[in-house]
């Protein structure tokens, strides 16, 4: 489990958990979850093309991610962002049928961008995953008031002379280079788990947005790291351990949540704040 062929896919692992958490907690708070599952599939599609073609599958994934974002941003400035989102779904995943029925070569290869492989990272993927990631974290510390705002009190960012169609934007790029990142890792059908249940377990457990992202982080790793385990033990697919060790912390959440709740009288923090939790949350941001 910890010879020389794995110390790649624990490097490179242990950045994928650390940028879904970052990111996956202002999906949770912003409601994104939909485009952050719309995205991964763009990406797959990306990387489908640059396999037939025999392109570098990181590039593929990247440049599909980027143009689903800007896709699905485009089309909710003008109509229902949910539709936009299921149009671009829809969209890649008609361009990623039509790519893969050009070629019969690349089996194995699409099936680690679907549920991830755990002995596929190879040398040349750890730069540009730590380019990729060092940009998704910059990223969100920049803009990390403006998402913060945008996310539980978007009329005040308008009252403020906010864009928030534009921080939009920018967070669904952000999203898209998280997305480019971890699909090698644990695939394009359950990355979207990875940014979604510990993240969401950790909203469940404070509404502190900086501890809310260490909680996160710190879920991520384990999922991440508990999945690479089992899947080297079992061959297994990764994606089918992310989902479910997701899902568990995020069980595990709520049911503190409901317990701390029934205890003390206070209210449950919740995935999603309210108005109410919205001011404490921009409050305790500085």
């Amino acid at each position: 489990m910890f010879a020389g062929f794995m110390v790649n896919t624990w490097i490179v692992a242990t950045i994928v958990a650390i940028v879904a958490g970052v990111v996956g907690f202002f999906v949770v708070l912003r409601g994104s979850s939909f485009a952050a599952h719309a995205i991964p599939n763009a990406s797959f599609a990306g990387a489908a093309g640059a396999n037939l073609v025999g392109a570098n599958a990181v590039g593929g994934l990247l440049v599909f991610a980027v143009a689903g974002a800007l896709g699905i941003a485009f089309l909710s400035k003008r109509g229902r962002r949910d539709v936009a989102t299921a149009l671009a779904v829809v969209l890649m995943l008609a361009l990623g049928a039509l790519f893969l029925s050009f070629s019969t070569e690349y089996a194995a290869e699409t099936y680690s961008l679907l549920f991830g492989e755990v002995l596929g990272i190879s040398s040349s993927e750890l730069m540009p995953t730590v380019v990729l990631a060092l940009l998704a974290i910059v990223a969100v510390a920049t803009c990390w008031r403006l998402l913060l705002l945008t996310s539980v009190m978007p009329e005040l960012a308008e009252a403020r002379g906010v864009h928030t169609y534009r921080v939009e934007l920018v967070f669904l790029l952000i999203v898209a280079v998280a997305t480019s990142l971890s699909v090698p890792v644990v695939g394009a059908l359950l990355m979207f788990s990875l940014m979604i249940g510990p993240p969401a377990a950790a909203r469940s457990f404070t509404t502190n947005p900086f501890f809310a992202v260490v909680l996160a982080v710190s879920f991520a790793l384990a999922t991440v790291w508990a999945a690479i385990a089992a899947s080297y033990t079992t061959t297994w697919p990764i994606g089918f351990f992310v989902g479910v060790l997701g899902a568990a912390f995020f069980l595990t959440g709520r049911a503190y949540a409901v317990w701390r709740r029934d205890r003390t009288g206070a209210p449950a923090a919740r995935p999603s704040a309210g108005q109410s939790g919205a001011t404490e949350i921009v409050a305790r941001s500085g």
